[in-house]
């Protein structure tokens, strides 16, 4: 790897370079030689000329690299609208006051956004069609973005103001932000005879398919396929965070432990056998307690399905870290599949 490399720094005294170690060296042919002697930072950067830079500690290594960087040839960054940066007008500190303790408790997205967004201004899309999902435009420190926020469940109507809100941003390059606080889609049977499933694929592919950078915060709850809808991993957000008491799940503990308890019940029922409140409760407790353990952020954290658990106070500052970021990528031109309308 190191000569493979355009550059290669070696630190003093516990980098070396060899094809074959000391040990090798002496098997294969009888001689006795040292590390350093053999491949280390002297013998390198200054005989052999495979090592280009030697550095003294890794903080010496550090402080070269950043050298060498500063020589390369700056790429022009993508370019997206951009306005003077502008603090919140309300104080984003007010958010530990707004998310509340119970996850169950809803809140409005909209009081969220108003202390992370620039000057606390927020251009509603469509604000009395699909409210069950919050969509406009803002800045972030300076850079335009599309915010979609959950206030609910996704309806028929929330998919389709998302799908055609996501269409807008694409056209005019403008990144995508999501906020989720989401349980799902809307489930039932007056809901998949109203196309519930249909509608919900067209916000998928227009979430699929957008070319813009995407964003993800994962503010509070983020169940099945609702997940998917408002970008979660799977859909290539360029980073996503989560909150500290935010949850990720195919469904919540409660939902999972009660469908759990509920299959094996009927399974006994099948059988013949019915079961007493305390079987079902020793059938339901464990899986809610596992449950309740695997869908913490802490846990989502630890196996790297996010990019990190935020105080909510930094996610501005991380939210514009990751937009300046992306913009070292070129915007390609939108692309959709079909929308099966």
């Amino acid at each position: 790897m190191p000569t493979l490399s355009d550059y290669n720094i070696i630190i003093e005294g516990t980098g070396a370079i060899f094809l074959g170690g000391p040990p090798l060296v002496k098997a294969a042919t009888g001689e006795v030689v040292g590390v350093q002697e053999l491949g280390g930072a002297v013998m390198h950067t200054s005989v052999s000329g495979t090592g280009d830079y030697r550095a003294a500690t890794e903080q010496h290594a550090f402080s070269l690299a950043r050298e060498i960087v500063s020589q390369w040839k700056r790429m022009p960054k993508t370019i997206i609208e951009t306005a003077p940066c502008e603090e919140p007008y309300y104080d984003p500190k007010e958010l530990y006051g707004i998310i509340p303790k119970d996850r169950k408790t809803q809140f409005d997205m909209r009081e969220v956004l108003a202390r992370i967004v620039d000057g606390s201004r927020f251009h509603e899309y469509q604000p009395d069609y699909g409210t069950t999902l919050v969509c406009g435009f803002a800045h972030i420190w300076g850079y335009k973005v599309g915010i979609l926020a959950n206030n609910g469940v996704l309806f028929n109507d929330s998919s389709l103001k998302a799908a055609h809100f996501m269409q807008l941003c694409n056209q005019n390059r403008t990144p995508l932000v999501f906020f989720q606080n989401i349980t799902g889609y809307m489930v039932g049977r007056e809901y998949e005879e109203r196309g519930i499933a249909k509608d919900g694929a067209k916000m998928l592919m227009a979430q699929g398919g957008s070319v813009v950078p995407k964003f993800t915060v994962i503010a509070n709850a983020s169940y099945g396929a609702g997940n998917y809808g408002m970008c979660g991993r799977a859909w290539d957000a360029r980073t996503l965070f989560m909150w500290p008491q935010a949850e990720i799940g195919v469904m919540g503990a409660d939902q999972a432990a009660n469908t759990m308890a509920d299959v094996k019940i009927r399974q006994l029922q099948r059988e013949g056998k019915e079961l007493t409140d305390e079987e079902i409760a020793a059938i339901r407790e464990p899986v809610l307690e596992r449950y309740k353990r695997d869908v913490e952020a802490y846990t989502s954290t630890s196996e790297i399905w996010d990019d990190g658990i935020l105080d909510p106070v930094d996610t501005r500052n991380a939210l514009a870290m990751s937009i300046s970021a992306a913009l070292n990528a070129p915007i390609d031109d939108p692309h959709y599949g079909i929308f099966r309308l």
